[in-house]
């Protein structure tokens, strides 16, 4: 009887299958906690600066030298994982990249990916981060963070959610320009085909839309796909040992872009 009660009382530290999305409470909710770094932190002036990945994916060596990289670098607010924490969508995955992200000295914040939906994956996500779709304001800022996967969802015309969207983007009220955040770009085949052109109406016609950025195909390219010429950005995958340094300032769609190479040894 002592011996069993002594398992039985054990039991919640064993993982009884790699798809549990059960964490410990420290790492639960880890987008609410970055955010209230950020609110704590409050942003000096105008000028909003960045740093933008994707696609960690078991690149654990290439995540702890971007850590360090990142480290060295002055005057950065937070960074922006663009999705594919994970290759599997396991939770385990999702708790070891932050484990090493966790070691930034500025918050971080992540969008979910194509991957981090696989198997129990989009639960294990709202366990480990949050909300698939959430927004916040830095330094006159709106970031709009973007659940894109359409794939995963079998197209069925709901993901995006374009009504949440809209509403994000009419939200204008003590901000001076957007920027949208999301993992698969409308451009690429996963990006539910039915929803792409109501996608870029609703993105040209956001007034203070200065930058549209993605991960997903791991390399980093610019296009303006819109009327009026606002950037869409895909970025490095950790993998590739680089990461943008974005800053946004003003009310005319000003931006600067930087790239930083770094070595994993």
């Amino acid at each position: 009887m002592m011996v069993a009660a002594l398992v039985l009382s054990g039991c919640t530290w064993l993982e009884f299958s790699p798809n549990q999305t059960w964490v410990p409470p420290a790492e639960r909710q880890l987008t609410a906690r970055s955010l209230a770094r950020l609110a704590a932190l409050a942003a000096t002036d105008d000028t909003v600066r960045f740093v933008l990945v994707g696609d960690a994916q078991r690149f654990y060596d290439e995540t702890e030298a971007f850590v360090r990289s990142v480290n060295q670098q002055r005057g950065i607010d937070f960074v922006l994982l663009a999705g594919d924490i994970t290759d599997f969508g396991l939770s385990r995955e999702m708790r070891w990249v932050h484990r090493r992200l966790g070691r930034l000295r500025v918050p971080y914040l992540t969008v979910v990916g194509n991957h981090d939906q696989l198997a129990n994956g989009r639960s294990a996500y709202q366990r480990v981060f949050g909300p698939l779709n959430y927004s916040f304001v830095y330094g006159a800022t709106r970031f709009v963070l973007l659940d894109t996967n359409s794939r995963e969802y079998g197209f069925g015309g709901r993901v995006p959610d374009l009504g949440w969207l809209r509403t994000q983007l009419a939200d204008t009220a003590g901000t001076r320009r957007q920027v949208v955040v999301c993992h698969v770009p409308p451009t690429d085949p996963d990006f539910d085909p039915a929803l792409r052109h109501p996608s870029a109406a609703l993105l040209g016609a956001s007034p203070q839309l200065v930058l549209h950025l993605a991960g997903h195909v791991h390399r980093f390219s610019v296009r303006q796909p819109l009327p009026g010429g606002v950037p869409f950005l895909t970025c490095y995958s950790l993998r590739k040992q680089r990461y943008l340094i974005l800053s946004v300032w003003g009310a005319r769609r000003q931006f600067q872009l930087q790239t930083v190479t770094y070595a994993s040894r």
